[in-house]
């Protein structure tokens, strides 16, 4: 079977062999016809010191997002506005997406939210860009009502006008913090469970974080999503919530390519949905990371906890990807359980594998474009931040 073939491994809703197979052949028959988003957003909980790996320091933490667009739709270039941030271990995972989008010939739409800046690439304008990032979680006040809505609204036009099957990516700096303050507001314990690009997660820093954020929040007897998400949530949340419910309301599968922020979405999505809609609606859903994420069972125990409470079969797949033969200490840091995931890396990846790439090819790949971001002077030194 392809699993065994290609070295996948599925997780969550395992029973099922010939649905396995079927989703499996689903991907491989739309390949090339996948629309990618790319969403980048600003979060003030993002300038917590120790709260994120997503650059070294809260400084450099503000230009990721931009920093990740740039990278996944150009790649190595003399002619880069932004610096990819130093990291205290390995490279931005946009090397691993660019990479293996331009080899199944596919360009992401970027959809900035929140990060200030305008940025000169193309993109999907959806809101003003003097918005600027979400207040900090633990204000217990992210952002305005009128914002969460104003986002999901336009999230949910641009999913219900698709045609193409969706792969949803991210690259939000804080973005596992805000997604565990999203799902422990429904009661999902998760502390435990939600990864980070960290080598060591934060958890005790996130728990406290967390906390505060939802005891300044002060949810009434009746909250929903939407009441979520603005108190504890970021714009990504808000705007690809919408994306997902209209692409499924458009009959089109949906991969949600990373781990717990893209389980936090479906959590505000289930928690949104009657309950006869929610194993249909997740039927044509999928998580998919890289094998880095799924190492420690953690991500495993968390879909299957997100199954368990909303009585749904939500399957996770895993890409075969991995570093092991890389003679750069950058990517043999993926290895260790450094960075791990991010901007649709685990996703993009699994799609090329499914086209037949092999893994060698994607890691000489990724090593020349490396070689050439640091020849380019493309990765900030301690000095920039």
């Amino acid at each position: 079977m392809y699993s065994k073939e290609l070295d996948i491994n599925f997780f969550g809703n395992q029973s099922n062999k010939k649905r396995q197979h079927n989703k499996i052949e689903i991907l491989k028959k739309n390949i090339n016809n996948f629309k990618i988003f790319l969403v980048i957003a600003g979060t003030n909980t993002s300038q917590i010191p120790g709260i994120s790996a997503a650059g070294i320091n809260a400084k450099s933490r503000r230009t990721t997002a931009l920093a990740d667009a740039e990278f996944m739709l150009e790649g190595a270039s003399k002619d880069h506005k932004y610096k990819l941030p130093i990291l205290n271990a390995g490279v931005t995972p946009a090397l691993i997406s660019h990479v293996c989008s331009k080899l199944i010939n596919i360009y992401p739409v970027i959809v900035p939210l929140g990060i200030g800046t305008k940025p000169y690439f193309n993109h999907l304008f959806v809101e003003d860009k003097d918005l600027g990032p979400s207040n900090c979680l633990t204000t217990g006040k992210s952002m305005s009502k009128e914002r969460v809505l104003n986002l999901y609204k336009k999230g949910l036009a641009i999913g219900k006008s698709l045609k193409q099957p969706v792969l949803i990516s991210e690259s939000v700096p804080g973005g596992t913090t805000t997604a565990q303050a999203v799902m422990e507001a429904f009661g999902l314990k998760v502390s435990n469970l939600v990864g980070s690009s960290l080598y060591k997660a934060p958890r005790e820093l996130r728990r406290q974080v967390v906390k505060k954020g939802l005891v300044n929040a002060n949810f009434k007897a009746d909250f929903d999503s939407f009441d979520v998400l603005a108190a504890v949530g970021d714009p990504f949340q808000a705007f690809s919530k919408g994306l997902l419910i209209g692409a499924r309301s458009a009959k089109q599968p949906v991969i949600l390519s990373g781990g717990s922020q893209m389980l936090a979405i479906l959590v505000l999505v289930l928690e949104f949905l009657d309950n006869k809609n929610k194993d249909e609606f997740v039927e044509d859903v999928l998580i998919a990371t890289t094998g880095w994420l799924l190492k420690d069972n953690s991500l495993h125990d968390l879909v299957n906890l997100i199954n368990e409470k909303y009585d749904v079969k939500l399957l996770g797949l895993a890409s075969p990807l991995n570093f092991k033969s890389s003679k750069y200490k950058e990517l043999k840091d993926y290895e260790l359980g450094h960075v791990k995931e991010g901007v649709g890396a685990g996703g993009i990846s699994l799609l090329a594998f499914l086209d037949g790439f092999k893994n060698e090819e994607i890691v000489s790949l990724c090593q020349q474009n490396l070689e050439m971001m640091k020849c380019l002077g493309q990765i900030s030194l301690e000095d920039d931040c």
